[in-house]
This record gives C-alpha cells, structure tokens and sequence, in this order.
C-alpha cells in the first residue's frame, strides 16, 4: 500500500496523510448485524458500505468479486474486519450485490 501525504499550508503546516491503495486486493466477508458504525452513523445491513482497518471514513472502494467479475462502489463507514487475512468487510447489501456468499476473493481500488 502506498501512503500519500501533503502539508496543509491554511493549518500552519500541518501534514496530512491518506492511505491509497491502488489495486489491492485479498479475502473479503460481510456482516449484517450492529447498531452504529465507528463513523457514528447508524448501520443499515442493505446499504452500499464496508468496514476497512486504516481507510479514512467516507473513501469510496470499487470492490470487485473475482470469480464472477461484478463489481460495487461502497462507502467506508466502519472499522474491520478483525479477522486475519481479510481485507474488507461489506455490509450484506453490498455483499449481495456482487454475488457473494461468505467470504470471496475480490480487488479493490479507491475512488477518491
């Protein structure tokens, strides 16, 4: 992963940094349960987001499924997964979208 960073000339030279991963990719699950995200909003189990370790909340991921080639723009609004060797977590909506059942192998690349 590839770590961007800028000084911000208006905040007296702070430097901010952005996470960017370029085409990543590995084991993604979903979930379908919980009642606020840790972005603060509250979780809808059919909505187009995911849950991401470092991503900033608000990123937009396209998250392709790789065994049937569907994609999906999602919303990072969540903290995950905490499982070892995953790399996103969807919310059942989206997980649903792109043909998953479980866990699937998928790539990423973010948006914005």
């Amino acid at each position: 992963m590839k770590v961007v960073c800028w000084t911000v000339a208006v905040v007296i030279g702070t430097t901010l940094c952005a996470a960017s991963a370029q085409a990543r990719g590995g084991n993604a699950s979903w979930y379908g349960s919980g009642h606020r995200t840790a972005s603060g909003e509250r979780f809808n189990p059919n909505g187009m987001t995911a849950a991401h370790r470092s991503l900033p909340f608000g990123t937009r991921v396209r998250v392709t499924n790789r065994s049937n080639g569907r994609s999906i723009v999602v919303r990072i609004n969540d903290r995950g997964p905490f499982v070892r060797g995953r790399v996103i977590d969807l919310a059942r909506g989206s997980a649903r979208a792109i043909g998953m059942a479980g866990t699937s192998t998928v790539s990423m690349a973010v948006l914005n």
